[in-house]
């Protein structure tokens, strides 16, 4: 894994529904839906908030701001998806991408895995309106980003990709991309950072639940349906985020998401160079033991009454760590190393977060109610 990635984070019986449930103790707590797909979340953070008519960024300079937006503008580029359907190959919807390399006669586009999701085709729209078709190098439904290729010929603009690490609350923002389709493209926004490290959980098999935490950056910087994966920049014209969701509600104004570019850009290189993100693996599918009702676990799978967290193992794959190590359908899990495992998402964040493939980890639970310990060397995924 990479290490600067790596750096960011600290920390069935036949018939069982596998999902995933993450128990979030929020200090505070709103709803947000992502654009694209209109899925309820839950948003937690410990940091402050800050809205742009509670600053004064009246004094900002305004040739910078427009210097800025000059900067990144032409490296902001449009994205339809076309899926196929009954009529054939029809526009799904629209989003937007950043250009952030040419490379001889090709260049590489970043946006959010939910704008090219299901594509049967991919088109970019530059900045002067050219078309040019896209193909798709890999996509990563944990962290919504993904990575297109496209023909160089055109381009002649390449984003500046700067670092989220030291931006504070109040510092201006820009948010630039194709709200509402190319009619409006390349508009830019204006507002500031409202808050940093906003953790949102994140829904990838539509089953309403949190399989994921994606750390993203809080602006009132306005980013509407279309935005997505759009460019988020500072006042040096520098992208220091992708630009990703927004709450929907009629009551709320102001409160967008951007992905922070310093957790964006390893997973980006991830894609270009291998399309994939290459992740710690066990080979085992699990279901959080909140999720099962206890009359099971208590009387069918014989755990004590006081074990209500945990990881329950509903199949291991052949010839995987999990499997080599000695792991077993009906297990659960409920510590790796001296973590406590109290959802797949707190195994997940601990896998993905502190250890890396060719890692060993020493596993806790239980199997049949009794006390249950196994060693396995992680490979990847």
């Amino acid at each position: 894994m990479n290490e600067e990635y790596k750096a960011r984070k600290s920390r069935k019986r036949s018939g069982f529904a596998y999902g995933v449930l993450g128990a979030i103790a929020a200090a505070f707590l709103i709803t947000a839906v992502f654009q694209w797909k209109g899925i309820t979340i839950n948003v937690e953070t410990n940091e402050p908030s800050a809205q742009a008519d509670e600053l004064n960024i009246g004094q900002d300079d305004q040739n910078e701001v427009t210097q800025a937006i000059n900067e990144t503008s032409e490296a902001v580029v449009g994205i339809s998806n076309s899926q196929n359907g009954i009529q054939g190959s029809q526009e799904a919807g629209t989003g937007s991408g950043v250009i952030y390399k040419k490379d001889g006669d090709q260049a590489f586009v970043a946006t959010n895995h939910h704008v090219i999701e299901n594509a049967s085709s991919l088109e970019v729209i530059l900045h002067d309106g050219t078309k040019v078709d896209a193909e798709l190098k890999g996509s990563d439904p944990l962290s919504d980003l993904a990575v297109l290729q496209i023909d160089g010929e055109h381009v002649d603009k390449v984003a500046k990709l700067g670092s989220a690490q030291d931006i504070e609350v109040g510092q201006t923002a820009i948010a630039i991309g194709n709200p509402l389709g190319m009619e409006f493209a390349g508009s830019a926004t204006q507002g500031i950072i409202s808050g940093l490290n906003r953790n949102i959980p994140v829904d990838i098999n539509g089953d309403q639940q949190p399989d994921w935490e994606t750390e993203v950056i809080q602006t009132d910087a306005a980013i509407n349906p279309g935005n997505s994966g759009g460019a988020l920049v500072n006042l040096q014209g520098e992208v220091i985020g992708i630009n990703s969701m927004k709450i929907a509600q009629a009551e709320v104004e102001g409160i967008g998401f951007s992905i922070p570019m310093d957790i964006a850009k390893p997973i980006i290189d991830d894609l270009e160079t291998s399309g994939e993100v290459q992740r710690p693996y066990m080979g085992i599918q699990l279901q959080d033991v909140s999720q099962i009702p206890r009359s099971v676990l208590e009387g069918e799978l014989n755990l004590p009454s006081d074990a209500t967290k945990g990881v329950l193992v509903g199949s291991v794959e052949d010839a995987s760590p999990a499997a080599d190590a000695g792991l077993q359908k009906y297990d659960v899990i409920t510590k790796i190393d001296d973590e406590d495992v109290d959802s797949l998402m707190s195994l997940r964040q601990y896998l993905y977060s502190d250890v890396e493939a060719g890692d060993d980890i020493n596993v806790t639970g239980y199997r049949d109610g009794e006390p249950m310990e196994a060693s396995l060397k992680l490979s990847s995924q």
